[in-house]
């Protein structure tokens, strides 16, 4: 599982898991907006633990280790929280918009990825901190002038404290992935968000109309592969260069959100995108990056007494 492999492989492999995840924020919005965020969320993520045991079955069905286990049980949590707040935003607000608000997250992930797996970071991502943040104001001083309504002023802060868990998920996701193979995380990330949220059930909890099945069953199993393709990518790569394949969603949210949605893209949008954008990339540049070997710290595999084998 934490045999180095090239860099570029697992960018790659990251990034197809991004564009998978950002079709399916396309659906899991039309499902908010029919069902609202917890059924939307509850039944898709039920759907996607289905699949994700195919995966995982598919994969051996190892037993998870304790460690593993707990990092199961953290990252769902973390997961369920993010995707309630995410997904609660995305409803009100344009998607390209709630995209680009989420685009903080790589960099948070980078300073969280300094103190939790002592990755390398510079003072360049303390200046590209204060220039995505500029970024920040730019989407919001757009929607002001949009006159959007408060209910998008309150989606936008729902999205940026999603993107704060994203942050602190990206760098479990890291550890994870150090501790379990991606079948077995594709399959406990759904079971265990599907168990948090179970907790709301008896009040919350309302059968979907048949007409909404279709983009359930889609949503997890895009849900379901994405995750596949993003837990085989964090075992072999480091989280802050991995983390950048985020800005790829960009295009999607944009195109899906105007063919799909009617939204159209705010130059003040495209303007912030842009900013939040080129800080993150500055910070996230390593010279030792492009001269990554088979034997390079980048990698940064954990301990082996905490590993899997």
């Amino acid at each position: 599982m934490n045999r180095p492999l090239s860099p570029a492989l697992a960018f790659a492999v990251a990034a197809a898991g991004i564009g998978l995840f950002s079709i399916m924020d396309a659906f899991m919005k039309s499902l908010t907006l029919a069902l609202g965020v917890y059924n939307a969320l509850i039944w898709r993520t039920g759907v996607s633990a289905v699949f994700g045991f195919g995966a995982w079955a598919a994969t051996g069905r190892a037993r998870p280790t304790r460690r593993a286990m707990r990092l199961h049980v953290i990252r769902g949590a973390i997961t369920a929280a993010m995707a309630l707040l995410f997904f609660w935003g995305l409803a009100r607000v344009p998607m390209a918009q709630a995209i680009t608000l989420s685009y903080i997250a790589p960099l948070a992930a980078l300073l969280l990825g300094a103190l939790f797996l002592h990755e390398r970071v510079g003072a360049r991502v303390i200046g590209a901190s204060f220039a995505a943040f500029a970024g920040v104001l730019v989407v919001l001083a757009g929607e002001s002038r949009a006159s959007l309504g408060p209910e998008a002023l309150a989606g936008s802060a729902a999205v940026l404290a999603s993107a704060l868990l994203y942050a602190v998920n990206l760098v479990v996701a890291r550890m994870q992935s150090q501790a379990a193979g991606p079948g077995e995380i594709a399959f406990f990330q759904g079971m265990i968000v599907t168990a948090f949220l179970a907790l709301g059930a008896p009040w919350l909890l309302a059968v979907p109309e048949a007409a909404q099945w279709w983009k359930i069953l889609a949503g997890g199993l895009l849900a379901t592969a994405s995750l596949f393709l993003l837990g085989w990518a964090y075992a072999h790569g480091e989280t802050g260069y991995l983390a950048t394949t985020e800005y790829t969603s960009f295009v999607y949210a944009a195109t899906l959100g105007f063919l799909v949605f009617g939204e159209h893209l705010s130059p003040f949008t495209l303007a912030g995108a842009a900013i939040i954008i080129a800080s993150c990339l500055y910070a996230a540049r390593r010279r030792d990056i492009a001269a990554t070997g088979p034997d390079s710290a980048v990698l940064m595999p954990l301990p082996r007494k905490r590993t899997r084998r």
